[in-house]
């Protein structure tokens, strides 16, 4: 009988999901994330993190939260089923497709709307190094957005979409409540195809993920500023289907609350140019640290 290898003899390969490459864009011009080291499977969750606790640069102080956050989380009973659809239409209009452009590049991720006047997450990756960033709603309009302010440690930034009103703001729930087990759904642009929809349950908790930071950022004032070496959080996992192109988007609960930002997965292979597809091993950022981190941007 095959035995996968001890954490003695093989590190896995973790992939900070790049945005998709525009489909005009060669691909040796495509973003690219490298390949990084997933802590020993003997020690998942046990690792001591700086977490998004001293990696705030430029900060003035934590404000009040500018999106709706649940109170009151609400578990749906394990004998109803859950109807997807209907969570579905309730959240997407709250979920973007983030288009961006470098010196040399292009690509698309994702990200989910904060504030009705449009405040938007996503990951740092998603947006470092971009000169025009274009965000695409679900009703299919767009708009031009700019930088507010990121935390590269901790892989979110918040972006601005410019001339925009009355969006459908995403409810933020409490990650501490989240259980394994737990049915999830997961919305983005995977490939480049907005509104992508995936299911799945909550695989574990407290997983040490641990990424190269981007070299190019921004601090929580959108000024230039040098980066850490390494960009490392405590991940929800998850097997819904995640793929690259759904960077910065949500991860709901039943309830059709944000529970994660998805930010990596796992890939055993990968194509020559590095791209990675989904084997049912995502990574979220626990939606508690996104808010610590949004609050010191504001």
């Amino acid at each position: 009988m095959d035995t996968y290898p001890g954490p003695q003899q093989q590190q896995l390969p973790l992939y900070a999901h790049p945005t998709y490459p525009g489909h005009s864009q060669a691909p040796r011009n495509r973003i690219r994330r490298g390949t990084v080291a997933l802590v020993a499977a003997s020690v998942l969750g046990a690792g001591a993190l700086g977490g998004v606790a001293g990696a705030f640069i430029g900060s003035d102080g934590a404000t009040a939260a500018p999106y709706t956050v649940s109170t009151n989380a609400q578990t749906a009973s394990a004998t109803v089923p859950t109807d997807i659809s209907a969570v579905v239409e309730k959240v997407m209009p709250s979920v973007v497709e983030i288009s961006v452009r470098t010196s040399n590049a292009e690509g698309i991720g994702s990200g989910v709307v904060l504030t009705s006047d449009g405040r938007i997450l996503t990951n740092n990756h998603v947006v470092s190094g971009a000169r025009d960033i274009t965000i695409t709603f679900s009703d299919g309009k767009t708009a031009k957005a700019s930088v507010v302010g990121t935390d590269a440690s901790a892989d979110l930034a918040v972006v601005q979409a410019t001339g925009v009103s009355g969006l459908t703001a995403a409810e933020l729930g409490d990650s501490s409540q989240v259980r394994v087990g737990d049915e999830v759904i997961a919305i983005g642009s995977p490939a480049g195809l907005q509104g992508t929809v995936t299911t799945g349950i909550v695989s574990a908790l407290d997983r040490d993920v641990k990424i190269p930071a981007e070299s190019d950022s921004r601090d929580m004032r959108g000024r230039a500023a040098s980066t850490s070496s390494s960009v490392s959080y405590k991940a929800i996992q998850t097997d819904a289907s995640i793929n690259q192109g759904n960077s910065g988007g949500p991860l709901f609960d039943t309830t059709g609350r944000v529970i994660g930002i998805n930010s990596a997965i796992y890939s055993p292979v990968s194509s020559a140019d590095g791209a990675a597809g989904s084997v049912g091993i995502g990574f979220s950022i626990p939606v508690n640290a996104a808010k610590e981190v949004v609050a010191q941007i504001s």
